[in-house]
């Protein structure tokens, strides 16, 4: 792997590979994001939070945990909660032992409606995104993308 560089801008080469992930990116959220609203009352935001509650602890998270497993900031994880919490999918409750920590907890019908989403959702990762590549390439990805997620 090259040095990581100090004072230089990237080639044209290295600018078209950064602009065909991000345009990849942008094509692939809008996407799955319209496909599941349009079948689910829920957005992809909203199926992130569901899935980061359903695989939590007792299915529980502190909302800074909430907006740091779902990337992002604590007001946008509060209004996220506030539409889930409106549609019966999430409730808020005080953290025991902390008077001013507040947890976001799955419900039940949280839990259905992310198994009915699921399915859309993840049927679309397989045509939108798994059926472009074979095994080999799928897993070089992964180790590409490792590597720029830390």
């Amino acid at each position: 792997m090259a040095e990581p560089a100090v004072n230089r801008l990237p080639t044209g080469t290295e600018l078209d590979a950064w602009r065909s992930f991000l345009r990849a990116h942008a094509r692939l959220v809008r996407v799955l994001e319209t496909e599941l609203v349009a079948e689910h009352p829920v957005s992809l935001g909203g199926y992130d939070v569901l899935v980061q509650l359903a695989e939590a602890p007792d299915r529980r998270l502190r909302m800074a945990e909430l907006a740091d497993a779902v990337l992002l900031s604590r007001s946008g994880v509060t209004r996220l909660v506030d539409r889930l919490e409106l549609a019966g999918m999430v409730t808020r409750e005080r953290f025991t032992g902390d008077g001013r920590g507040v947890v976001a907890v799955l419900t039940t019908k949280g839990v259905d409606t992310l198994r009915a989403a699921s399915r859309t959702h993840l049927a679309g990762v397989v045509r939108h995104f798994v059926d472009h590549f074979d095994d080999k390439e799928l897993t070089a990805f992964g180790e590409l993308c490792s590597r720029l997620s830390g």
